[in-house]
C-alpha cells in the first residue's frame, strides 16, 4: 500500500461559477456564519486570507468528526481560471500526514458550475486509511455552499 496519494472530486452546481467562486474566495468570512456546524471560524492570520501567501487558522464545528483545527496557507490563486491551491501547514491532519496540499477549480458549465477538487497527501504510516472522509465533507461543503447562493 503507498502512503503517497491523491483523491479527486467533481460536482455539477446550479449557482454561476462566478458567485461560487466569489463565495470560496469570501470563506474565511461567510463559512462560520453560513455553516457554523461545520466551520466553527476561520482566523486570518497573514495576508488577507484569500490571496498567495495568506494563512488561515480553520477550526472546525461538530459536522467535522476527524480534524477540529488546520492552518493552511495559499500556495496558488488564479482569480481569471477560478483555481486555488492551499497546503495545510500545521493542525490535526498533519497527526495523519506529512503533506496535504488542496486544489480547487470552478468552471462555467451550461446553467451552472463544475466544482473540481482535489488532494495530494503523504500519510505518516500506512495504516493511516485513506481520507475519504475529508472528501465527504467537502463534498457537502460545497452542496451547502451551492444552496446558500440559491437562497441568497
Amino acid at each position: 500500500m503507498a502512503t503517497n496519494g491523491k483523491l479527486e472530486l467533481e460536482i455539477e452546481v446550479k449557482s454561476s461559477a462566478d458567485k461560487f467562486w466569489s463565495i470560496i474566495k469570501e470563506s474565511a468570512a461567510i463559512f462560520p456564519k453560513a455553516f457554523p456546524d461545520d466551520y466553527k471560524s476561520i482566523e486570518i492570520l497573514e495576508g488577507d486570507g484569500k490571496s498567495v501567501g495568506s494563512v488561515r487558522l480553520i477550526t472546525f464545528g461538530e459536522g467535522s468528526p476527524l480534524v477540529k483545527i488546520i492552518k493552511e496557507k495559499i500556495d496558488v490563486v488564479d482569480d481569471s481560471e477560478k483555481t486555488l491551491t492551499y497546503s495545510v501547514i500545521d493542525g490535526d491532519i498533519l497527526n495523519y500526514f506529512k503533506r496535504f496540499k488542496g486544489h480547487i477549480s470552478v468552471t462555467p458549465k451550461s446553467d451552472g458550475s463544475l466544482v473540481k477538487w482535489s488532494i495530494e497527501y503523504e500519510k505518516n504510516s500506512e495504516e493511516v486509511p485513506e481520507p475519504e472522509i475529508i472528501k465527504e465533507f467537502a463534498l457537502k461543503t460545497f452542496l451547502k455552499v451551492d444552496d446558500y447562493i440559491l437562497n441568497a
